[in-house]
């Protein structure tokens, strides 16, 4: 049987025999193709395919086996690896090589990723979301990997050996070359588990697939990502690290009071939507986030819930006690590197234009946002404020403080933030304040971000060492 790439996906020619018929045609994925009369099956099945094949005891001529072995790669000069990182590999290559790795931002997931590339010898192909990450992968793999690196992305288009592609690339391009790699390794994965283009990684028919994430997705995001990439085969935390390989942090929450004013508001936005949302959640006790949105912007009512709602999550994104308290940690850590974190772009250009602290939004240009953050590595430049553009794909400067005003997308950007701040020094003790409205569903989505960056332990309890309490209001704040 021939076994070769086609456009994205595989074409399976039997040599004829009835036997080997019958096999190809129950092979899972695979139908018939009335336009070339031949059986096809989707890339990304490659190796499920292939394992199938063998133990039908078929022989297979395989044309992408034998591009592989044409196109060698190396020498490398292998990274040194932490043992947590040559842990994270052993455990990617014990379950078959198909698998994603869950480590905090900054724990090394590029290094050890380029680890896992040169211990396997194939060519490779290392997707990325931005063009930001884009060069700073390549740059990474210089330091190792003496040949061309390709680029397929922010205006390149060369493919080698070993190449490097923004989703979006990959996306458009893939279904030309996705034969000619062994290797996926699929930076910030969990991107996957959402409504990325995963054709992306669908055109591509290697075997080995390995993800990268600070945190994984979960329920039927999560399924996603295993099916395209593979099942999580190791997790640390920013806990399990920090203070030997990530800086020692405080994590500091302080839960400050609304105003008269902003209770009241509050608490009457708040009714609105949970009187629609409890009603909704009666008829549809399974149903998404998503089916109620959809759902509620059907009628009036539904509507005026999802207004309500919006009017409470742009409340206490910047409260009062939210500004007050931010002006007093910047007047006490004005010594420090700061980075101050909202929940969207027009807190960011509050806070920017209330304290004068560089914003670093999607609405600030490349050269500009370099130059900003060549400052503040420089120390020219003291805070740089922000939404989403420092979660993942910009190599931020060293930093001390994260201050967290606003947080829109839970756990996985909590723990980004986090790892911003977490690159070791000698004598480094990191800091993060968590700014929460009081009485809020901010408080339990705190709880919720804190039990990602401490998990219990063994004991059950989780590891209060350094994470810190402060009562509502802030008491002390100012002294």
């Amino acid at each position: 049987m021939n076994l070769s790439f086609d456009r994205g996906t595989l074409l399976l020619q039997p040599d004829g025999d009835v036997e080997s018929v019958g096999i190809v045609a129950d092979l899972p994925g695979v139908l018939w193709d009335p336009r070339v009369a031949e059986y096809r099956a989707p890339a990304w099945c490659y190796a499920e395919l292939r394992g199938a094949l063998r133990e039908g005891g078929v022989v297979v001529v395989d044309e992408l086996e034998r591009g592989w072995v044409n196109r060698p790669v190396g020498p490398w000069r292998p990274p040194e690896l932490r043992p947590y990182q040559q842990a994270a590999l052993l455990a990617w290559e014990g379950t078959g090589r198909w698998g994603t790795l869950v480590m905090p931002t900054g724990s090394g997931k590029t290094r050890t990723a380029i680890a896992a590339i040169a211990a396997q010898g194939v060519p490779a192909l290392c997707l990325v979301p931005t063009r930001v990450l884009l060069h700073q992968w390549c740059t990474e793999l210089g330091r190792f990997y003496p040949g061309r690196v390709g680029v397929f992305g922010d205006g390149s288009h060369r493919v080698e050996s070993i190449t490097v592609a923004t989703y979006e690339s990959a996306y458009r391009h893939v279904a030309r070359w996705g034969d000619r790699f062994q290797l996926l390794v699929v930076d910030e994965a969990h991107h996957f588990g959402g409504p990325t283009r995963a054709e992306a990684l669908e055109l591509c028919a290697a075997p080995y697939r390995l993800g990268l994430t600070a945190t994984p997705p979960e329920a039927e995001a999560a399924a996603r990502v295993a099916r395209l990439i593979g099942p999580v085969v190791f997790d640390v935390s920013v806990g399990e690290l920090a203070g030997r390989w990530l800086a020692e942090f405080d994590l500091v929450v302080l839960r400050l009071a609304l105003t008269r004013a902003e209770r009241l508001v509050y608490d009457r936005e708040i009714e609105i939507f949970r009187r629609a949302y409890r009603q909704f959640r009666r008829v549809a006790p399974s149903a998404s986030w998503a089916d109620f949105v959809a759902a509620a912007s059907r009628s009036a009512e539904g509507r005026a819930a999802l207004e309500a709602w919006r009017t409470t999550r742009s409340l206490t994104a910047l409260t009062e006690a939210k500004r007050r308290t931010l002006g007093a940690l910047l007047d006490r850590h004005r010594a420090s590197k700061v980075l101050v974190f909202t929940g969207d772009n027009e807190s960011a250009y509050a806070i920017a234009r209330e304290r004068l602290v560089m914003p670093i939004t999607c609405d600030v240009s490349r050269p500009e946002r370099e130059a900003a953050l060549d400052a503040f590595r420089r120390g020219e430049l003291r805070a740089l404020v922000s939404s989403r553009v420092l979660n993942e794909g910009v190599d931020v400067p060293d930093a001390d403080v994260a201050i967290v005003v606003g947080a829109a997308h839970g756990e996985r950007e909590h723990v980004q933030r986090v790892g911003r701040i977490l690159r070791p020094s000698p004598g480094k003790r990191a800091v993060v304040y968590e700014l929460v409205a009081a009485g809020t569903s901010e408080v339990r989505r705190s709880d919720e971000r804190r039990q990602r960056l401490f998990p219990e332990s063994e004991g059950g309890r989780s590891d209060e060492r350094r994470q810190r309490l402060v009562p509502e209001g802030g008491a002390g704040i100012h002294a």
